[in-house]
């Protein structure tokens, strides 16, 4: 009986030891070395996907002669208020969906939850709709009033990409917010919800980035959003 338990205390600390080194493994890398394992440098173009119920912020890179993006790392989101769906108006604590342009102007590096950019909504397509809100922003900490709160260190090295990325004379870094990843599969878990239209709109975006790995011209028409392919 003693022979016995002592295995089974052997097996319980060999599953206590891979399970803390399969979480090591799942860890993402630093910054420096994401780079250096996709051969590129700050400064070279990004696209960035937010997906609030995997609760992930994907940064994909171009390094400099390529023509394709490829992933650099994805960060889990600390906290987003609200529900799957779009802001509507001022006050409804939803974090937006859709697709937002991120400018030199829009940085606060002294923003009081760490360091902060602001998504830039209402755009276009919000403005078309009459909704409102302000000051919706990606940024640090664990809270959010309709943010994406990224935690500290996940927004430095976040921030960090995207001030590089707008110094090198990118005019805007695209942020693409959905409400999940937007495969079919996971679209047809959703026909009955009323915002099914919308986020089937989106999908064509996600659709264009991921079978040509390049970030979508994207305009509003009568109520839509509008994809084109950016020539290489």
């Amino acid at each position: 009986m003693r022979n016995l338990f002592f295995f089974l205390f052997i097996l319980l600390i060999l599953g206590v030891s891979i399970g803390i080194y399969q979480n090591m493994k799942k860890k993402s890398l630093p910054l420096h070395k994401a780079l250096s394992k996709a051969n590129a440098h700050l400064g070279n173009p990004i696209f960035i996907e937010i997906f609030k119920k995997e609760k992930l912020l994907k940064v994909w890179i171009k390094p400099k002669n390529t023509k394709h993006y490829k992933l650099l790392k994805s960060y889990t989101i600390c906290a987003y208020s609200g529900k799957l769906g779009p802001k509507l108006k001022e006050g409804d604590f939803q974090a937006p969906e859709g697709f937002y342009k991120v400018y030199q102007k829009s940085l606060n590096p002294h923003s009081k939850y760490t360091l902060s950019f602001n998504l830039g909504f209402p755009n276009e397509y919000d403005r078309y709709y009459k909704r409102t809100g302000s000051y919706l922003m990606v940024h640090g900490k664990c809270v959010s009033s309709g943010c994406y709160a990224m935690g500290d260190r996940n927004i430095k090295e976040i921030y960090a990409l995207v001030k590089a990325a707008l110094k090198r004379k990118n005019d805007f870094v695209l942020v693409a917010a959905y409400p999940f990843e937007m495969t079919q599969k996971n679209l047809m878990l959703y026909q009955k919800n009323h915002n099914y239209p919308f986020w089937k709109n989106l999908q064509e975006g996600y659709k264009l980035f991921h079978t040509h790995k390049l970030p979508p011209i994207v305009a509003v028409k009568n109520g839509r959003y509008i994809f084109k392919l950016k020539s290489l």
